[in-house]
């Protein structure tokens, strides 16, 4: 997976966890560590599910 599809992944889980609007107003770094974990939890999912699928 390249980095650029890597990136819109990350934005989509944002905003379907209601964070986007945090993310745009502050950026990454204004998440908190659970937050963070979520969305690296929900990324690491799909991707593992898209090799699976490949």
């Amino acid at each position: 997976m390249d980095t650029k599809t890597h990136d819109i992944m990350k934005y989509e889980i944002a905003e379907e966890l209601g964070l986007l609007d945090k993310v745009n107003a502050g950026g990454w770094k204004s998440l908190t560590a659970k937050e963070s974990g979520r969305i690296g939890g929900i990324l690491a999912r799909r991707k593992k599910q898209a090799s699976e699928k490949a």
